[in-house]
């Protein structure tokens, strides 16, 4: 039986980093869809002694799975994320990922109800939660969320929505290396259970993670491999972002040279190259810039070349509804370069046409003669 949950986030341990970190992983697991994603809030802690502040949040996910095996799969990405949990339940933590809600059910889950008492009396809970289900109904009280949010009048200093201005030091997961921060920072701790997979490799290929250049190799590789894959945790929305323009052009549109870097699912061994976009617009444009973010989002990717082409044609069509789409794909693949039959020269070209791209010679013909042309 597929339900909707509502999960808290809290981090106040290296909160910048983690509670990003905590959303990335909760997108990347096939056994949900997440649905929504909060604001961050920043609130003070709960319970005994000074303690830094929290990074709050809400998400909003579909899943399969019962509640306490969902609380399993939470708890496992906890713990890579360092988070050992204590008898103090008010003790500081690097996450929290908390079940305090399931859709239309009260349910009883390791000696806690659901949905959780305390979203009755704590912004920290409430905001965020209203923010992703606003008409969630919580039984026996009949109130919705938003309701509850409203009535707990906090005070800026008990809890503050991070704006983007507000959050520049918060190191999100971002999808373009110039916002990484690829080197292992002292005394970083970014992903044990990915880096302890990294050093099983090391050691199963003859090499010694304990030797001066591999010391931090395991932590370097697990942010290498986190930024190549981004595009499972990123939308052609959040990328486009609203980046689409009324206008009455209906003449050709091209961004070419569109240059994209991948990992082949067959052997995860990197292929490169350039992409090609047309469009015929149909009212509607869209930043050029965007374009190439929405190539990423399907490069940064395991893929095939071929099934990349046509995901790249099909979100611009989904985005723009257009009269024509052309995407053509020219890259070289390390997996035929590197091994294989280790053919230096060789290259792969592939193509997707939609709407007049496809069914007009003329208009393919000028989309194909325009990328040519050097």
């Amino acid at each position: 039986m597929t339900e909707s949950v509502l999960i808290a986030l809290g981090s106040n341990i290296d909160r910048q980093r983690n509670l990003p970190r905590a959303l990335a992983l909760l997108h990347r697991d096939s056994r949900w869809r997440v649905l929504a994603e909060s604001p961050i809030y920043e609130t003070p802690a709960v319970g005994n002694g000074p303690q830094p502040d929290y990074f709050n949040a809400a998400v909003l996910l579909e899943t399969d799975l019962s509640p306490a095996d969902l609380r399993r799969a939470l708890r496992r990405i906890e713990a890579r994320l360092g988070r050992v949990r204590t008898a103090d339940k008010f003790a500081p933590r690097t996450i929290d990922l908390d079940i305090v809600f399931v859709k239309d059910r009260q349910i009883a889950l390791n000696g806690g109800l659901l949905p959780d008492p305390d979203i009755l009396d704590h912004p920290h809970l409430a905001f965020p939660l209203a923010d992703i289900a606003p008409d969630w109904i919580f039984p026996g009280v009949g109130l919705t969320l938003n309701q509850i949010a409203e009535s707990l009048h906090p005070s800026a200093a008990e809890i503050r929505k991070m704006t983007t201005d507000a959050r520049p030091n918060i190191k999100m997961l971002s999808h373009y290396g110039t916002d990484q921060i690829f080197e292992a920072e002292d005394n970083e701790v970014y992903d044990p259970e990915f880096e302890e997979l990294i050093r099983q490799i090391l050691v199963r290929i003859g090499e010694d993670p304990e030797r001066e250049g591999l010391k931090r190799t395991p932590l370097r590789v697990a942010k290498a491999y986190d930024f190549l894959t981004s595009g499972y945790t990123t939308t052609v929305a959040e990328v486009v972002n609203n980046a689409i323009f009324t206008d009455g052009c209906d003449e050709m549109v091209i961004v070419r040279d569109i240059e994209f870097y991948s990992m082949c699912e067959h052997h995860m061994i990197p292929f490169f190259g350039r992409v090609h976009v047309g469009y015929l617009p149909q009212g509607k444009v869209i930043g050029l810039s965007k374009v190439a973010r929405i190539v990423d989002v399907f490069a940064r990717r395991l893929q095939i070349q071929e099934r990349m082409t046509n995901q790249i044609a099909d979100a611009m069509v989904d985005i723009l509804a257009p009269m024509g789409v052309g995407v053509v794909v020219e890259a070289s693949h390390l997996c035929m370069m590197m091994r294989g039959v280790q053919k230096q020269n060789s290259s792969t070209i592939t193509s997707a046409m939609r709407g007049l791209f496809k069914k007009d010679a003329r208009t393919r013909a000028e989309f194909m003669n325009l990328i040519r042309e050097r």
